[in-house]
């Protein structure tokens, strides 16, 4: 079969292959076993390349654990890669176009034709063509035009400003994960500390009450002063079942900020407590050094230049547009004199009706720049009066740590006075498990008051929005990472004014039973 056929039914067969292919494509629903599957992928992407936790976790650990594997965190550090990539990919649109094309073109008969003369109008009856049937055809063009490159050049900055913008949502979940970190770890600690001595009262109160039980049947006190006792007993074991679901939600909490695989044992150092810092008093300080660092301002500020280069983008497509182009051409047919040629070419174009768009853009611009004006205002008032809110209630914290601190001391001595006077009775067994559950009661308040000023003081150093992560997360290990988080956070404490002095009289050392 002649060359000259095959082609053309070659192009034949393969359209109506892709049309046929096209016409059968349907809805896929997954299978089980492909859902099987990617559970198992997703799991391995969470708990994946984790370092095994290998000793009790400090808060720092937890905090550069969080940090490290945090599902949300990863997010951020992927979005924050992917505006840096998006900005690079922006920036080679405002290069020249170089365009390289490669056919064939053929027909079933000649392209010829008769012709007339210009003059005398005189017909020439013999046709002729001067172009083959099929032939080949290559060429290489190079474009420029001033208008995309206008536009790629705003749309370069508007890139590279979301690309900053990236990086400041980044930090600010850096910062609400720290946050998060160190409200639900000390949470845990005192749970840590507290379950077993919780799970032992409850044992015993449950086997007083099941005593009383037995008293009652066999009529050795009278009912009303029995019943009266196991209410007690009943209203302890509900205060004490209420008071370890709220502990074990803390371990349960804190386990997931850390990302720590499913059954994995959390164990926490109980170390001595860290005394709570003293926040300065120069509120008018904290507040100036919010402005200045809090991402979410500068993630606002740099939205206005986003919004303001939208505008600059309508306004260059209104102006005169040139455009540049160069071309090599190459055709193989033969009956033409050159087969080889280039092109040249400068043209100039405008959109008169465009034009009538100036007004509203001018008055666009205006509004646009007031709006984000007036919108960062009112987020920088907010995030002053998150300052202001947030050092007041550290304050409170502290105190009623303190607070907290007196009346464990109190029930301390009540439970050392109800064992001295304990005797065989069951009202006398009953007044020890009262005043065990009372100090186990300020046990776990003093851990919540402690632990609500950690969450405080966390508060008050994110609302100044003060950075604690190195450059780069993953070429540091867990350990490096912690001590370069320690590191940090205490200069910039120290730096940055959010401490007058260390405070000596509160986060004293947990008094044991």
């Amino acid at each position: 079969m002649p060359k000259h056929v095959i082609k053309p039914l070659s192009l034949v067969v393969a359209s109506g292959l892709l049309l046929g292919a096209c016409s059968s494509l349907e809805p896929k629903v997954y299978t089980e076993d492909e859902n099987r599957q990617r559970i198992i992928q997703d799991q391995a992407r969470m708990y994946g390349e984790q370092e095994p936790v290998s000793s009790p976790i400090t808060f720092y650990e937890a905090a550069a654990r969080a940090l490290k594997y945090n599902l949300d965190y990863r997010l951020k550090l992927m979005e924050s890669a992917l505006a840096a990539d998006l900005k690079d990919v922006s920036s080679h649109e405002m290069l020249p176009r170089l365009v390289a094309t490669a056919g064939y073109a053929g027909r079933n008969n000649d392209s010829g034709g008769t012709s007339i003369g210009i003059v005398d109008r005189q017909q020439s009856l013999r046709a002729s063509t001067s172009e083959e049937r099929y032939r080949d055809l290559y060429g290489l063009g190079l474009s420029w035009s001033l208008l995309d490159f206008g536009v790629a050049y705003y749309r370069t900055q508007q890139k590279a400003d979301q690309m900053l913008m990236a990086e400041e949502r980044r930090r600010k979940v850096a910062q609400n994960v720290l946050q998060d970190v160190r409200d639900a770890y000390w949470r845990a600690v005192g749970a840590q500390r507290l379950m077993p001595e919780v799970d032992r009262l409850l044992a015993r109160t449950a086997q007083a009450l099941d005593a009383a039980r037995q008293a009652e049947d066999r009529g050795l006190l009278p009912r009303q002063e029995i019943l009266a006792y196991q209410r007690a007993l009943l209203d302890s074991i509900y205060m004490l079942t209420v008071r370890r679901q709220d502990l074990e939600f803390a371990q349960a909490e804190l386990s997931a900020l850390i990302s720590l695989p499913p059954g994995s044992r959390l164990v926490l150092a109980d170390t001595q407590e860290a005394s709570l810092p003293r926040a300065a008093r120069d509120i008018e300080k904290l507040e100036l050094l919010s402005l200045q660092n809090r991402p979410e301002i500068m993630e606002e500020w740099y939205r206005k230049r986003v919004d303001q280069n939208d505008l600059k983008i309508a306004k260059a497509q209104l102006w005169p547009n040139v455009s540049l182009n160069w071309s090599y051409q190459y055709d193989s047919n033969k009956y033409l004199y050159n087969n080889h040629w280039s092109e040249t070419g400068l043209q100039v174009s405008l959109n008169l009706l465009r034009l009538l768009q100036l007004p509203a853009l001018n008055d666009a611009e205006q509004t646009q720049g007031e709006t984000n004006d007036m919108r960062r205002v009112a987020l920088s008032m907010a995030i002053l009066t998150q300052v202001r809110v947030g050092a007041l209630r550290y304050e409170l914290a502290r105190q009623e740590v303190e607070f907290a601190d007196e009346s464990l001391r109190v029930d301390r001595n009540l439970l050392d006075y109800a064992q001295a006077a304990k005797s065989t009775s069951i009202g006398s067994e009953l007044e020890v498990i009262r005043a065990e559950g009372r100090y186990l009661l300020s046990r776990y308040q003093r851990e919540a008051a402690y632990s609500r000023a950690q969450a405080a003081w966390g508060r008050l150093y994110n609302s100044v929005g003060l950075d604690v992560m190195p450059e780069s997360i993953d070429q540091h290990d867990v350990k490096t990472l912690a001590r370069e988080i320690e590191r940090t956070m205490n200069a910039q404490e120290a730096q940055s004014l959010l401490i007058g002095s260390r405070a000596v009289e509160g986060g004293h050392a947990l008094v044991q039973p």
